[in-house]
């Protein structure tokens, strides 16, 4: 099978449409239909059955599918281990990361990097740090950013912590959370962040929020908390100090056990090693370095 074989397999797999797929590759729709009966009379077998919902393996189709896959894979190992070799930066870059830093952070790490290695290229999956992880065990990335405690026994490089603020429009101090009406919205994820917070509650307060809601997005507990719904406890990195809203930070002091939120870079000793993979960690620290003073 050849490359472009292999890539025309595994897009079938992924759209499960002749349309869209084709689309991806820039071709008809007549001319893929001509190109996949031609590797199917190779391979001696039916890939595909289609049908008014879409394309659907057969299981000689599952496996040719998972063999393209690995093809490329493996292809693109091979390619980035050659590129390593040279001393320009090129190759593809692959980042697993979470999906938070991914939208307030990691754009502008980026730009710099595409700015600084204009050859390599990026290809980005964003996730919930629990599926950071498993990208990396499986692996589908290079590097992995994730947040709080992720389990890794890799290497890991601390970037930042973030301090976490109690965010509201009328809240002016902490205190005032045992008086309010206003609803406590919080962001629940598979990660421990949404465990830290109720941790944190338990120990300041002996009793529950009066009213909660519980949204599955940060961005959506943001934006509520914003609009003046209700109080959230959000981390620094989504807060670019121009909203109209009171931001109390949980300090550490003598009496407060404060609640911080820590992003590290993890990833195996080998993909480290790659040129391209060392000069995005070299432009991560710098921007990390500069970020996010959580002890003023």
């Amino acid at each position: 099978m050849t490359t472009t074989e292999a890539e025309i397999i595994k897009i079938l797999a992924e759209e499960k449409n002749m349309r869209k797929a084709a689309e991806r590759l820039f071709l008809t729709q007549p001319a893929l239909s001509q190109r996949l009966q031609s590797i199917e009379k190779d391979w001696g077998a039916q890939l595909f059955i289609r049908s008014q919902k879409g394309l659907t393996p057969t299981p000689a189709g599952e496996l040719v599918i998972q063999y393209a896959i690995e093809s490329i894979n493996r292809r693109e190992e091979v390619f980035d281990t050659i590129q390593g070799l040279n001393s320009k930066v090129h190759g593809t870059l692959k980042i697993a990361c979470a999906s938070i830093v991914g939208q307030n952070w990691l754009p502008k790490v980026l730009k710099d990097f595409v700015t600084q290695y204009p050859d390599a290229k990026i290809s980005l999956i964003t996730g919930w740090s629990s599926e950071i992880v498993k990208a990396l065990y499986e692996g589908e990335a290079h590097v992995g950013i994730v947040r709080g405690q992720a389990e890794w026994k890799g290497k890991r490089v601390h970037l930042f912590r973030d301090m976490m603020y109690l965010v509201d429009k009328e809240i002016e101090k902490i205190e005032d959370i045992l008086t309010t009406d206003r609803p406590f919205i919080q962001f629940k994820s598979d990660s421990n962040y949404y465990q830290e917070i109720q941790l944190w509650w338990q120990r300041h307060f002996s009793s529950n929020p009066k009213r909660q809601i519980i949204v599955d997005q940060i961005e959506t507990c943001k934006q509520m908390a914003m609009n003046g719904i209700g109080y959230a406890i959000l981390p620094s990195i989504t807060l670019n100090g121009e909203e109209k809203v009171n931001k109390i930070p949980l300090t550490n002091n003598e009496k407060d056990t404060g609640l911080t939120r820590d992003t590290w870079l993890i990833g195996y000793d080998s993909s480290f090693k790659l040129r391209q993979v060392e000069a995005f960690v070299d432009v991560v620290k710098e921007h990390a370095s500069c970020l996010y003073d959580y002890t003023k």
